[in-house]
């Protein structure tokens, strides 16, 4: 009889795979959507493990209190905007539908209200393209272009943090701290590297999986790695 595999182990959840919340801040979300224009000031810039941008606490003039990722240039005692009259200068929150063609945006909205999902890592930002009819068009990190509802909410500018991973590791330990506050299990050892008895794809006298490696959906879960209920396999042809 084969033992656990680590998927089986992380699904359980101990504490070894149990992503570590208690250390995050809070959520970074916009607040919710309001017709008025509030100024906000920077209480605070946080660090939050597990991200590479600093997140900026801030309050508006009604009292509300929200996280979000801070814009490069940003500190404490900034005073920005919030909402459909805010200026699109750097670090103030309004809908893209305001944000002049070509202007540097990120933390954006899919749809009106989502609290903020598109570029919202250290250095990473969205280009306005232009506009068709009740959707803008954004040129995303990737290089991809997205159509979004006018509504969407954006920050102008950078997020803050660039070049965080330009810094090298020097030592395998420092590795294992990175991917703890993310969540991940690391180092991740390959499955044709394991004896039999931990793996399908282990043992032999060599490192091959020996067999194929797609597996159907209601396959038995001491048996279910590689490509689960793949819609096809090999090369694509064009």
């Amino acid at each position: 009889m084969g033992k656990r595999l680590r998927q089986q182990r992380a699904g359980k959840g101990s504490p070894t795979y149990r992503s570590p919340k208690h250390i995050h801040p809070g959520p970074a979300r916009y607040p919710p959507l309001s017709n008025e224009t509030y100024k906000g000031k920077i209480v605070e810039l946080l660090h939050d493990p597990g991200r590479y941008v600093p997140l900026a606490r801030v309050v508006l003039e009604n009292g509300v209190e929200f996280l979000t990722p801070a814009a490069e240039g940003s500190y404490v005692g900034q005073i920005i905007e919030v909402g459909p009259n805010a200026k699109p200068e750097p670090g103030n929150i309004l809908p893209i539908e305001n944000v002049p063609e070509g202007t540097e945006v990120f933390n954006i909205e899919i749809r009106p209200g989502d609290g903020g999902k598109l570029a919202r890592q250290a250095g990473s930002y969205a280009l306005v393209v232009g506009r068709t009819g009740a959707k803008t068009r954004i040129k995303l990190p990737s290089g991809k272009e997205k159509d979004i509802p006018n509504g969407s909410r954006v920050t102008i500018g950078i997020p803050a943090g660039a070049g965080r991973t330009e810094k090298p590791l020097m030592r395998a330990g420092n590795a294992y701290y990175k991917w703890k506050v993310k969540a991940r299990k690391w180092p991740r050892v390959r499955g044709v590297a394991m004896n039999a008895v931990n793996h399908p794809f282990g043992g032999g006298s060599h490192q091959r999986r020996s067999h194929p490696s797609t597996v159907a959906r209601e396959t038995p879960p001491g048996r279910k790695v590689g490509h689960i209920a793949a819609r096809r396999t090999g090369r694509r042809k064009r």
